[in-house]
């Protein structure tokens, strides 16, 4: 653009352009302090709102493409926790901050938890130090259980990932990682985006389960395996129902255990920490919108039972109240795959085919829970018993 143009454009935005932004932020200013905000409701529940116990039972109908409470979701939460938290005591007792703290065998075991998790916070042996230690640690990570797929798949993908940063001036505004997925058709790989911003944010010990669960055997796996289907419509491939999508990256997490990728009890310590993150969404996801509890009361509870921080914490219920029922899909969607699993395992016996039931799991794309279920039956009654 010519210099003379140039001049004309920045002086028309200026004397123009910018005043109008300025009135139009100004009115909406004025709008949301004295008009919205003192008409808003003051509950946060989503059965206060007009047919709001109808809309939530919806919802979580559509999340978890099953027909459980609210209140059945709920309990089946504080019996999660109530396991999960069992493990972890069992975990740190095991560890060698036992030894390190010689003090911690006369804790009670809420303060031994809480004393355990302000270690794991500030000891600098949980945290990498430079950015590309970071992201070579999660590549060995992927690179480990890459050799591992084929004795848990029978049907492997075409198409690759790759490992890198998310770019820096998002990071700071940026989840911990996600996946973002590739197409063979446009020669675009899949990647795993891990989040380099704030180190002493990014410990170690969620690393493994991270990888797991955004790359291999989780999300990448799932997606590259739905988009190479052959014999599907195209929106087949692409469809996405985040009790299964979100469900199987979970339950992948735990096949680590499997994979002999957890023996340090801090990497399953870690393991447990973002399976309890899960467990206390359905307690408390259901427990604001159909029973009752309050905002801090939501609060407290993740405090109580997660090693997130309090700022995580605060972003974490603000968005399970904005969206009533999404939280609820992933642990449900877990579930429901490990109880197939179980049930598959206990007809066939010693006929049970680990890969033949994960190709049967991900050999349709991301379906509904209910459709899901009915797949695996089909297959065990076909199955040679």
């Amino acid at each position: 653009i010519p210099a003379a143009e140039q001049a004309s454009l920045n002086t028309g935005f200026e004397t123009l352009s910018m005043p109008m932004v300025r009135q139009a932020l100004q009115t909406l200013d004025r709008f949301v302090t004295t008009e919205y905000l003192s008409n808003c409701r003051k509950s946060i529940a989503a059965r206060d709102w007009p047919d709001g116990e109808a809309y939530y039972n919806y919802q979580l109908r559509v999340m978890t493409t099953t027909d459980l409470t609210a209140k059945q979701i709920h309990e089946l939460g504080l019996k999660e926790v109530a396991r999960i938290k069992a493990e972890m005591m069992q975990v740190i007792r095991s560890s060698d901050y036992m030894s390190v703290n010689p003090e911690a065998s006369r804790l009670s075991e809420e303060a031994l938890f809480k004393s355990f998790v302000n270690y794991l916070r500030t000891d600098s042996r949980f945290y990498h130090t430079s950015a590309e230690g970071l992201l070579t640690g999660y590549r060995d990570i992927c690179k480990r259980v890459d050799a591992q797929l084929p004795k848990y798949f029978g049907v492997l993908p075409r198409l690759p990932y790759g490992v890198k940063e998310i770019p820096l001036f998002m990071a700071p505004q940026q989840t911990t990682a996600y996946y973002q997925h590739g197409d063979i058709r446009n020669a675009e790989a899949g990647y795993f985006m891990a989040n380099t911003y704030a180190l002493d944010q990014r410990p170690k010990y969620e690393m493994i389960s991270l990888a797991m669960h955004e790359s291999v055997p989780g999300h990448h796996l799932q997606i590259a395996i739905a988009q190479e289907l052959e014999g599907l419509p195209e929106f087949r491939k692409d469809a996405w129902f985040t009790a299964f999508g979100e469900g199987w990256a979970l339950y992948s997490e735990r096949l680590g255990i499997e994979m002999g990728l957890y023996a340090d009890p801090y990497d399953n310590f870690g393991r447990l920490l973002y399976e309890m993150w899960r467990a206390c969404r359905l307690v408390v996801d259901p427990g604001m919108h159909a029973l009752g509890w309050s905002r801090d009361q939501a609060v407290q509870f993740m405090l109580d039972n997660t090693a997130l921080s309090e700022l995580n914490i605060n972003n974490e219920i603000d968005r399970y109240i904005a969206w009533p029922g999404q939280a609820c899909a992933y642990k449900i969607g877990e579930l429901k795959i490990r109880e197939l699993r179980r049930k598959a395992e206990d007809t066939l016996g010693e006929k049970f085919d680990i890969r033949a039931f994960h190709d049967v799991v991900l050999g349709a794309g991301t379906i509904p829970l209910s459709v899901l279920e009915r797949r695996v039956n089909d297959w065990i009654e076909k199955s040679p018993q």
